[in-house]
């Protein structure tokens, strides 16, 4: 059997790689406006739900010039503090794992109060909106109010669908519709597997110098799920 999952697929976290579509748009529009030196606003919180976009926003703010931290990641107040010493961002991911720490509560409020009032940006997201956060600072909750909010949500099948053919088109090729709806039926809602799924699809027809089809979706998916059970 032929394996073909073993080519790196490095996704790429700017704004020009963002797939836009009619979930997200508010949450584009918004974290360019962070990203611009030249705009007055400086904070922003995004929320959704895993795969809508959230992370790839906050990285290509961050971009290299402020750091980006998850909190899936095992944190210490220090650590935390650390990390952000002297950077003119404060970039922070799924607000929703943070754990019940008083003392990694009280440094992430402090950073925040720190940036705030010195007018450094703050890009910040979660699971959800800021008041169903747990284990946060109510300080820093209702603070996160105060900035920009947007929700991104790319579940449904015409947001799913733009995004297809937006990946498509920056690979200058084009998808028939039924292959579009087979991806759609038989993948994950969440977008970064859409997107994987697609880029596994592409680099095999590239590789056997066939045309996306049915057929040839329908033998990649067979070699995906083949690969998993191995």
């Amino acid at each position: 059997m032929q394996q073909f999952f073993d080519f790196p697929i490095n996704q790429s976290f700017s704004f020009d790689s963002f797939v836009s579509c009619e979930g997200n748009t508010a949450a584009l529009r918004f974290a360019l406006r962070i990203a611009d030196p030249s705009d007055s606003e400086t904070l922003l919180y995004l929320y959704g739900p895993p795969g809508s976009g959230k992370t790839h926003l906050l990285r290509s703010i961050a971009g290299s010039s402020f750091p980006y931290l998850s909190l899936r990641e095992p944190l210490s107040p220090e650590r935390l503090v650390s990390i952000f010493t002297s950077a003119e961002g404060l970039v922070v991911d799924d607000l929703q794992n943070m754990p019940d720490d008083p003392d990694l509560r009280r440094a992430l409020w402090q950073l925040f109060n720190e940036f705030h009032t010195s007018g450094r940006t703050i890009a910040m997201a979660g699971a959800t909106p800021p008041r169903d956060l747990a284990n946060m600072d109510d300080h820093l909750t209702s603070r996160l109010l105060w900035g920009l909010v947007a929700r991104l949500d790319t579940s449904d099948d015409n947001s799913r669908r733009m995004i297809i053919r937006k990946v498509a088109e920056d690979h200058q090729i084009r998808v028939p519709d039924d292959v579009v709806d087979y991806i759609l039926a038989t993948t994950s809602r969440e977008v970064g597997a859409l997107i994987t799924f697609f880029q596994q699809l592409y680099r095999f027809s590239m590789a056997e110098k066939r045309r996306i089809t049915m057929p040839l979706a329908r033998e990649v998916r067979e070699l995906y799920l083949t690969e998993r059970m191995l």
